[in-house]
């Protein structure tokens, strides 16, 4: 695995990820407009206030299985043959079960007056109008009672949640059609560098093509963003500060790639002093060292470095999740870390914790092995196509193949 070439850094004045996570989450303050939207338009949505039941759900005591209603107290242990004497489908209501009958019944439909259990129809025998139970049957045996998912006013979806499918098909089962839901975040983007041209032309003497424009607004509009994209921005102090004030007007986070190192022609650092305050900027993490976070005109701004792996990395570990507490949400702000075996060695530790680009597989034996890409360098893009998710190595550690390691997956990170 090739190094990157930056392990001389030093690390003494770098302010630690936990640190620098913490300065920033206790800035980010949620939007506070909320509107109603209808369930076919809130996937994605953070929920802003609690939904209740409209109704129980099930409304009615109701099969769980396709079989046959029965009163225990007509049956005679297993063998027991009795009249059907009606049927019940999904979508239909039966009427009192007559004393010594079944009721045909299927899975859904409501538990007819008089019974109190369902008898699976595997372990039945019909013959015309009769039918004979091959087993024994306990009072309340496969009934959905009223009530046992939710009931009538309580509490089924709290503030603050990202609405999957799953809280959509939950509220749409207690008769809620629309959700109350934040606005979504306004977002100002910009992509600092007279060296970036825009894919589709042709690159001059010494041009790159402006890939992190695309990056940065794919990981912006998965959480739900508006993004506003104010282009390239030349490499001018003034045109910075244009860049920086524009967003601030318009958006609730500014977010820049490029420009917040310490090079004659990096003039973000200056620009938001000018404009603002600058909270953060050294951080002891790799890639990524230099991560902007500030205020213009009270609007949060965070400049991410140029190399678009260090961009990646420091979006997903800062910038995702002040993106999720400002636009509502409380919990879940980082990722749930996987515990795997490492397939690599890591003989020599850093004073930086690392986010390496990681596959996590199954070994032979079915196991989770988590394997690193080739390369450390910051600006080999293709390997975060390649990975899956990221190890995380902490500071000063040391690993040894087969030792544990931390992974943080894609499909969480990316959502």
């Amino acid at each position: 695995m090739s190094d990157c070439g930056c392990s001389s850094i030093p690390t003494q004045n770098l302010k630690s990820i936990d640190d620098a996570l913490e300065l920033m989450l206790s800035q980010a303050k949620s939007v506070t407009e909320i509107e109603m939207v209808d369930l076919s338009d809130a996937l994605g949505r953070v929920l802003a206030q609690p939904v209740a039941s409209q109704v129980n759900v099930p409304p009615w005591d109701n099969s769980a299985m396709d079989g046959y209603a029965v009163n225990t107290a007509d049956l005679n242990g297993s063998g027991s043959r009795l009249r059907v004497s009606q049927r019940i489908p999904a979508g239909a209501t039966g009427t009192q079960l007559e004393p010594g009958t079944v009721a045909r019944i299927f899975t859904g439909a409501p538990v007819p007056p008089g019974a109190n259990a369902v008898v699976i129809q595997e372990v039945c025998e019909a013959e015309g109008d009769w039918v004979t139970i091959n087993d024994e049957v306990k009072e309340g045996a496969n009934i959905r009672l009223a009530g046992e998912d939710s009931k009538e006013g309580q509490q089924i979806l709290a503030p603050g949640v990202r609405l999957g499918p799953q809280h959509l098909g939950l509220a749409a089962s207690v008769g809620v059609a629309q959700l109350p839901v934040y606005r979504k975040l306004q977002v100002a983007l910009f992509s600092s560098g007279d060296e970036l041209v825009m894919p589709g032309n042709a690159l001059g003497p010494g041009q790159i093509y402006n890939s992190n424009q695309f990056t940065l607004t794919g990981l912006l509009e998965k959480l739900g963003c508006d993004v506003t994209n104010l282009g390239i921005v030349e490499d001018t102090f003034d045109a910075t500060c244009d860049a920086l004030a524009r967003g601030a007007k318009q958006a609730d986070l500014v977010l820049a790639s490029g420009g917040v190192s310490v090079g004659e022609e990096d003039h973000v650092k200056p620009a938001v002093e000018k404009l603002g305050s600058l909270d953060l900027w050294k951080i002891a993490i790799r890639p990524g060292k230099p991560l902007a976070f500030g205020h213009i005109d009270g609007t949060p701004f965070i400049g991410t470095p140029g190399n678009p792996v260090s961009l990646f990395v420091t979006f997903c570990v800062f910038a995702r999740p002040f993106i999720l507490k400002s636009q509502g949400m409380s919990e879940g702000l980082l990722p749930t870390p996987i515990t795997a075996t490492a397939d690599f060695d890591w003989p020599k530790p850093d004073k930086r914790r690392e986010f390496a680009r990681a596959q996590l597989n199954l070994d032979a034996n079915g196991q989770a092995q988590v394997s690193l890409f080739s390369s450390r360098s910051s600006g080999v893009i293709s390997s975060v196509a390649w990975a899956n998710g990221l190890a995380v190595i902490a500071e000063n550690q040391v690993i040894a193949k087969g030792d544990s390691v931390q992974f943080w997956p894609f499909n969480e990170l990316l959502q």
